[in-house]
């Protein structure tokens, strides 16, 4: 009975053993699977230039302030131009944008920045009295220019400058494209272009300030089919005055 017994207990130990060695092997064949899967997020996000210009896709961008009010809002297109031997052109991917910056009484920053710092472009704002605009614009972008390249650095900078100039209370608004020369190989094309900054009514855009493209192209085509209408006014009244004339001179004799 006691050779039984332990016989018994010894099997028990064994099995235990046995259920032990198993279960930590059910256990480690599930952890390397886990581990085996990596993140989306670990993919590494690479802007390529392309050889064709194309129509960058439009994206609206907000920037507030500690309060929650809108400081900054712009809409717009945004393509990067590369020039390196050839062209080389780069969309900005309103989906990818990081925005970011900070709002004070008197300037202001707004930067949209892709993954990877691949690329940003960086607008300070300044209010002056009655008006605002951007003072500088800022450019960077870290990209091969085909798949197979290393990335390559590019920068430019456009400061001291008064662009977009608005009235507070206003959006400057522009339909016609807005190319910067940042640098001798990197340019910059906005369009189409929206943009207020500093006081905004509820996080909505004012009144809209058109720029002298959009003026120029509206008014030019009135201004030449009206100086046409008129050209052609004037040579009628001209013939009816020399027809009227000689009609006269036929009646005398």
């Amino acid at each position: 009975m006691m050779l039984k017994g332990r016989m018994g207990g010894w099997s028990l130990i064994f099995l235990a053993i046995i259920s032990g060695v198993h279960l930590q092997r059910n256990d480690s064949s599930v952890q390397p699977a886990s581990d085996s899967e990596p993140p989306s997020e670990a993919q590494v996000y690479r802007a390529i230039l392309q050889p064709s210009e194309a129509i960058p896709p439009i994206g609206t961008y907000v920037l507030e302030n500690k309060d929650g009010k809108c400081y900054i809002k712009a809409t717009l297109g945004v393509e990067f131009i590369v020039i390196e031997k050839k062209r080389w052109y780069l969309s900005l991917d309103p989906s990818r944008v990081t925005t970011s910056g900070y709002c004070g009484r008197s300037s202001a920053v707004l930067s949209l920045t892709l993954p990877d710092n691949s690329a940003s472009l960086l607008f300070t704002f300044v209010k002056d009295k009655k008006v605002f605009y951007v003072s500088k614009l800022d450019v960077k972008l870290t990209t091969p220019v085909c798949e197979e390249c290393a990335n390559k650095n590019y920068s430019g900078v456009m400061d001291h400058e008064k662009l977009f100039k608005t009235a507070n209370g206003q959006s400057f608004s522009c339909k016609s494209e807005n190319l910067f020369l940042t640098s001798s190989q990197l340019w910059i094309k906005l369009v189409p272009l929206q943009m207020q900054a500093f006081s905004l009514s509820k996080g909505q855009y004012g009144k809209e300030v058109e720029c002298w493209a959009d003026f120029n192209k509206r008014v030019i085509p009135i201004v030449i089919g009206a100086t046409v209408v008129g050209i052609l006014l004037i040579a009628l009244l001209t013939y009816l005055m020399v027809k009227d004339r000689r009609r006269q001179g036929y009646d005398r004799i």
